[in-house]
């Protein structure tokens, strides 16, 4: 089993930019990572996905460009840099992790481990 917890969160004027971590602990012979999203009253949102051995990344078109998502194994640490941040951009954000499959998807129902959440508010 994994378990997850996010940090980084916080508010921000936009344009600004914040940078989110997740540190994974347990069973950490995981294989693919995602980070999603959640606004009030709307669907969870594939933001990026990266998988732990090719490295190998895949992002929604919204944020290509503007966020990178980044792996230190060593660390068991996820990351997701945002640049240019948006209103829209507003939002719970969790990181999720699967140690079955290598198919990276943005869609979050197909990750079994997600982390508690960061909250992530960006002001105009």
């Amino acid at each position: 089993q994994v378990q997850l917890m996010e940090s980084g969160g916080g508010s921000v004027q936009a344009g600004g930019s914040l940078r989110l971590s997740c540190t994974a602990s347990g069973d950490t012979q995981i294989r693919r990572m995602l980070w999603f999203r959640q606004a009030p009253g709307k669907q969870r949102e594939g933001v990026a996905t990266i998988s732990t051995s090719a490295l190998t990344t895949d992002y929604w078109d919204a944020v290509k460009g503007r966020f990178t998502i980044s792996l230190d194994n060593a660390k068991k640490t996820l990351y997701l840099q945002m640049n240019n941040l948006k209103p829209e951009d507003t939002g719970m954000y969790y990181c999720a992790a699967d140690v079955r499959s290598w198919l990276l998807t943005l869609v979050p129902a197909s990750y079994p481990s997600w982390g508690q959440g960061t909250q992530v508010t960006v002001t105009s």
